[in-house]
């Protein structure tokens, strides 16, 4: 049994080629489906965040699964094997649970510590164990992960100052414009990352933000948090033609601003800066052709993190070594796990066995009251439960070493277990 985790992110890939294998959240449970599918795949998770689409899967026969995975990446994002293979990473087993304990403790992310990460993570476990693709293995991989994560912000420094994407984003346009007093900001997408833009501008003290949203009640529900304004999508344009900074992350899948757009909405001599954190992206490229208009992405935001991490590194080591620390205590419980069905085996063997004397003795017992019935029963589960103790302790201490292989086959063959 393998634990497997394939993808395209942040680090392995361009912008361009992971927007291609992006998956909203509401196709990421067909996608979770499509994959338990498979004929090499018996678990599976699918993370995808505007940083990466990372497939996590326990199988019995590794290139087999690989091969199903990357059939899938090449299906979603529309492009022949050899195109994705340069920009692909795969890992397995003890480096590919420690990738995910570094994803989940923000070490793989674009910005350092940041805490988005963390929630995303629990998302896509909880969509996997709603699809009925996160049993034994794959439950005890998140569950530990998500330790990992709180054990990194709680124990160390990793998550101080800006701590996520949105927020990132906010202080990558403040550095670009110097301040917001005096700025209109139009914020376009109210989910999660819009939220946590429109929060962070507020906090920046921008003079008036705009809140654009498909939904309207949601986008007034931001704009009242923040103390701005909604505008619907009817009113695009009037907004984008008074905003300073437009900053933008909705999930639409295909650009929502447009050369042609912006060309009616805006008069050519007024600048115009615009974040776009969306994956795939909420700008077409020919927006930042326009005169007077910059326009930045994540790879801008990236760049940008890097230059800025410097306050953090001293906390990556410490990290790292809880990291260490985790998959070493996870490797000890999936090894244990390996036991579990030995061990059950041998308790439903004596169980049957227990169960077949006290029939064989009813008569003899028929003359008993309930209480006594109650002291037999409690009895001869007791000196079961007593017998297989030691034996299962031992199995499980012991699994994933020689010796406990040895004597896994011995109870096995002693016990008559198929």
């Amino acid at each position: 049994m393998s634990i497997l985790v394939i993808g395209v992110n942040h680090r392995s890939g361009p912008l361009s080629l992971l927007e291609r294998v992006t998956l909203a959240p509401d196709a990421v449970p067909k996608a979770v489906t499509a994959l338990s599918a498979r004929d090499n795949v018996r678990e599976v998770a699918v993370l995808s965040t505007c940083n990466r689409t990372e497939i996590y899967a326990v199988t019995e026969k590794f290139h087999g699964a690989y091969a199903d995975i990357r059939d899938f990446l090449c299906d979603l994002g529309g492009f022949p094997a050899d195109e994705l293979h340069p920009f692909m990473f795969a890992e397995h087993d003890d480096a590919a649970v420690a990738h995910l304990f570094e994803v989940a403790a923000g070490l793989d992310s674009a910005v350092i510590g940041e805490s988005e990460i963390l929630g995303q993570v629990r998302q896509a476990w909880e969509v996997a164990q709603a699809e009925g693709a996160s049993r034994l293995t794959l439950n005890l991989l998140f569950r530990h992960a998500l330790g990992v994560g709180k054990r990194a912000r709680s124990e160390t420094g990793i998550g101080r100052g800006t701590a996520s994407v949105s927020h990132a984003a906010v202080e990558l346009a403040v550095d670009r414009l110097g301040d917001l007093e005096g700025r209109r900001v139009l914020v376009i997408g109210a989910g999660a990352m819009g939220e946590g833009i429109a929060v962070a501008l507020h906090r920046s003290g921008a003079s008036e933000i705009l809140v654009a949203n498909r939904s309207a009640e949601r986008g007034q529900t931001l704009a009242e948090r923040v103390s701005g304004v909604a505008v619907g999508f009817d009113r695009l344009a009037e907004a984008i033609g008074v905003a300073d900074l437009v900053l933008t992350c909705t999930g639409s899948g295909e650009p929502v601003l447009t050369s042609d757009f912006l060309s009616l909405a805006r008069s050519p001599g007024r600048p115009l800066l615009i974040v776009d954190i969306a994956v795939p992206r909420d700008v077409d490229a020919a927006v930042a052709e326009l005169p007077n208009v910059t326009v930045l992405d994540l790879d801008d935001l990236r760049d940008w993190a890097d230059r800025g991490r410097s306050h953090r590194m001293g906390e990556l080591e410490r990290v790292r070594s809880i990291v260490r620390e985790e998959v070493e205590r996870f490797e000890l419980e999936a090894t244990a796990l390996q036991a579990a069905p030995l061990v059950s085996a041998i308790r439903e063997r004596a169980e049957s066995f227990r169960r077949s004397e006290l029939e064989r003795y009813a008569s003899r017992l028929a003359g008993l009251g309930d209480a006594e019935r109650d002291a037999v029963e409690a009895l001869t589960r007791g000196i079961v439960a007593k017998l297989l103790h030691h034996p299962s302790v031992r199995l499980k201490q012991q699994a994933g070493t020689p010796q406990g292989e040895r004597n896994a086959a011995a109870v096995a063959d002693l016990f008559d277990l198929d």
